[in-house]
């Protein structure tokens, strides 16, 4: 039987991010500010946008839904235009990767170590980077 987004968000989780790995708590650098940077004007389209691509490449190689619905590989449009205005839970087998429309990260719950390594593959091409929560 498939999890529910309920149990899934329970299950461990690695990070799709624009850095390569968390910012420990007691960094001396500006986290907060970089982060408002890259929230801002066209920057956060830009980085929505690779995390679109990197779910649509995903989708060549895996059948994905989205939240509870049950239409199985959704048009690449709709895909891409739920990521832009909403949270959404894109639900891969016995994975989920939850978008949100206004952050710089993807997160993925219970990703296999096939999945996980395709998502890396995939992520590196977008310049993006994966990793998990240790902190």
């Amino acid at each position: 039987m498939r999890k529910t987004v309920e149990e899934l968000l329970q299950c461990p989780y690695w990070i799709i991010d624009i850095l390569p790995s968390q910012v420990p708590k007691d960094s001396p650098g500006q986290y907060f500010a970089v982060e408002k940077y890259f929230l801002q004007d066209d920057r956060i389209e830009k980085i929505k946008q690779k995390h679109i691509d990197l779910i649509l490449k995903l989708n060549c190689y895996s059948d994905l839904s989205l939240d509870d619905e049950t239409v199985i590989n959704p048009l690449p449009e709709y895909i891409a235009d739920e990521m832009r205005k909403r949270d959404l839970y894109i639900m891969i087998g016995e994975s989920m990767i939850l978008s949100e429309p206004d952050d710089t990260h993807l997160t993925v719950f219970n990703p296999d170590s096939q999945l996980l390594e395709l998502i890396r593959q995939i992520a590196a091409g977008e310049g993006l980077f994966v990793w998990n929560s240790t902190f």
